[in-house]
């Protein structure tokens, strides 16, 4: 089945040529008439994906006491930003400040910033958020470089577009977007060094795939210049790993994955995370090991907590209420895919439950 968008980018890659994958990605997630987000609330059981915040009070919960604590930790100065660049439904957020309510001054110095370039999902968290005070941006760069950032990004930078490089000897060739009779098909740029890969010459072979996130690197910039500066914490809450090799690029709809070239603007698009990448954009910030979000949440007391909401507790509720702890938690669910990293200034402390990274990390 075509789509609106389909058409349009048939029609300008018959014009000009293939496009990058990062061309792509950026015209099926944000094109402002039939962009993924653009048109759609795409969370929960009617949509086509689910993230930790509407799986289970307890994720926000336990990140905005992790927050709070960082704030305390850094002296509780005021005023304070308090950011979330991609907040969907706003239920993140909604949950840090029910949940530090009881944090002595936390609410007086916070000024709540949001980083939303979808008008759709704008409504949703202005209402979620109603009395709160937030404030909307579509950049990073839009937020205030005048107080300390206490930042928290969940399932943002997965769906930053990216692009693709597949070894060939030393060169290397870029996966682009092309036509085949009136389907949009992958293909394969002719070979060609590429300066800023050079050292992954070392560690990959003949044939491998490398993935790089231009938008991660100018994001995550944008952060550690405030944080740096300012004084404050980034906690970065996403699915991948340390380092990028192969294919990760996917599309998802209806809660199933979906060819990601087959119905432009109609699923969401989306990469795994190269940690490594984001701690290095972010220098001079020091930075935690990458650690499991599985392993975070236990250490930030998610047992005992699961514990005191199951008081009470009966039938399908309390079913759901364990089926979504299994689901945060267990390594075979989100509890190994999804990891967590935080930075901080040089000699700053980490915010509570992370570890110091090890020398040779970067």
């Amino acid at each position: 089945m075509t789509t609106p968008l389909a058409d349009i980018l048939l029609r300008r890659i018959r014009a000009g040529g293939p496009v990058t994958l990062a061309d792509y990605m950026a015209e099926c997630l944000m094109h402002p008439q039939h962009g993924y987000y653009a048109t759609r609330d795409p969370l929960g059981t009617a949509g086509d994906f689910t993230t930790a915040p509407e799986i289970s009070q307890m994720f926000g919960e336990l990140l905005g006491l992790c927050l709070a604590q960082s704030w305390l930790d850094q002296g509780a100065p005021a005023p304070f930003v308090l950011a979330e660049p991609g907040p969907g439904r706003g239920t993140l957020m909604a949950d840090i400040w029910r949940a530090t309510r009881a944090v002595p001054g936390f609410h007086a110095a916070a000024c709540v910033h949001l980083i939303e370039a979808s008008p759709t999902l704008r409504a949703v968290q202005a209402e979620r958020l109603a009395g709160l005070p937030a404030t909307w941006h579509t950049t990073i760069d839009a937020l205030p470089d005048d107080a300390p950032l206490w930042l928290i990004a969940n399932e943002f930078f997965d769906a930053l577009p990216i692009r693709q490089f597949q070894r060939s000897g030393e060169d290397w060739r870029e996966r682009v977007v092309g036509v085949q009779g009136d389907r949009l098909v992958l293909g394969l740029t002719a070979p060609a060094p590429q300066r800023d890969l050079a050292h992954r010459l070392a560690d990959t072979a003949e044939g491998d795939i490398v993935e790089t996130c231009p938008g991660a690197t100018a994001v995550m910039a944008a952060i550690a210049r405030r944080v740096a500066t300012r004084g404050g914490a980034a906690v970065i809450v996403d699915y991948g790993d340390w380092g990028s090799r192969g294919d990760t690029f996917q599309a998802v709809q209806g809660h199933a994955y979906a060819d990601p070239l087959a119905q432009p603007g109609m699923a969401d698009l989306t990469a795994h995370v190269d940690f490594r990448a984001l701690a290095q954009a972010a220098h001079p910030l020091a930075h935690s090991a990458l650690i499991p979000q599985g392993v975070l949440l236990a250490r930030l007391g998610l047992g005992p907590r699961a514990e005191r909401l199951a008081r009470g507790m009966v039938g399908a509720v309390l079913e759901n209420h364990r089926s979504a702890t299994h689901r945060l938690t267990d390594p075979a669910e989100m509890g190994n895919l999804f990891k967590v990293i935080a930075l901080v200034a040089p000699g700053a402390p980490l915010p509570p439950g992370f570890d110091p990274a090890q020398k040779d990390t970067t």
